[in-house]
């Protein structure tokens, strides 16, 4: 089998989990955080919308320096609404889904290097990079998004079970 075999009903799974979760982001509690450190509730479901994109760079791409030394940073799109955040997830599943379909197990076998100010931080197979930085990285955020949504009252969809909002339906 091959590798994009493997992944691509996990991948699927596991995003369409993510847009139930994205579809219950109150568009008025987008600058709400749970604490002074944590993201918004906006740039967290933000950040959740773009990292389906992950999997176009950590295929087509060698590495990413996520402070290079030009200065520039590494920056999330986000949305400024429910509208904007879904278009945004719906367009980097599309592209994330059809970059792992293309991909070879050859290509998903080469190493890809994650980088910061020019120093290599670690360096993993591209398939790798598929399962930790674009789902489990998206389950890892999801997961917090799903704590901002009940502490805001709002109902937690189901996602590998039902949930305490859930039960029963």
């Amino acid at each position: 089998m091959a590798l994009k075999d493997a992944l691509l009903p996990e991948f699927d799974m596991e995003m369409a989990s993510t847009r139930k979760t994205l579809e219950r982001v109150p568009e008025e509690k987008f600058g709400w955080k749970p604490h002074d450190k944590s993201f918004s509730m906006g740039h967290l479901a933000s950040h959740l919308a773009n990292l389906p994109s992950w999997a176009v760079f950590g295929l087509q791409q060698d590495s990413i320096d996520i402070a290079p030394t030009d200065g520039s940073k590494v920056t999330t799109p986000q949305a400024n609404s429910r509208k904007e955040l879904l278009e945004m997830f719906d367009k980097n599943l599309a592209e994330g889904r059809a970059a792992i379909a293309a991909a070879s197990d050859d290509l998903m076998s080469k190493p890809w290097s994650l980088k910061a100010g020019g120093q290599t931080l670690f360096t993993i197979p591209k398939a790798a990079v598929l399962r930790t930085w674009v789902m489990n990285h998206n389950i890892h955020h999801r997961a917090q998004l799903g704590v901002y949504l009940r502490l805001n009252g709002v109902p937690v969809p189901s996602i590998y079970g039902p949930t305490a909002d859930e039960q029963g339906m």
